[in-house]
């Protein structure tokens, strides 16, 4: 499992000009999911994102998490995330999850974030044409991949 963590002023979700989800001060998370993530990857994964210290304290030291400053959080779907690019200039998504796997995955993810976090967690809508709009604070942007725990 691999996310994109941008902290965020603000972000939204649009889809057929209708907004789904919109936040101001937190984290907007891309997903991509693989046939190989498990409950471990989304455990260990939530735990990390909702934990992370990348919010200024009072003497604009990164050492606060999302939860710390009472943050919000947007999860997007992107399968994208595991594209291959090694060969040619068209990325293959062949790693990505198949809808059938990813979605059970991708919801249990946003479950767990809402557990560790202590409130709703929102979303877009996964495999929709969505327009995601942030104002990334910093900029600070974040990459994870729970398969490379270093």
């Amino acid at each position: 499992m691999k996310v994109v963590i941008q902290r965020v002023s603000e972000a939204s979700v649009t889809i057929d000009s209708k907004i789904v989800a919109e936040i101001q001060k937190g984290l907007l998370v891309l997903v991509g999911i693989e046939d190989a993530d498990t409950k471990e990857d989304i455990d260990w994964l939530a735990s990390k994102v909702v934990n992370l210290r990348i919010f200024g304290d009072e003497n604009d030291v990164m050492n606060m998490s999302v939860q710390d400053v009472g943050g919000d959080i947007i999860v997007v779907s992107q399968f994208t995330l595991h594209a291959l690019t090694k060969k040619g200039n068209r990325p293959s998504y062949i790693k990505a999850s198949k809808p059938e796997i990813a979605i059970p995955l991708y919801e249990n993810f946003v479950k767990k974030l809402e557990i560790e976090l202590g409130k709703k967690v929102q979303t877009g809508i996964f495999g929709a044409d969505m327009k995601v709009s942030l104002l990334n604070d910093g900029p600070v942007t974040i990459l994870i991949d729970s398969k490379n725990r270093e």
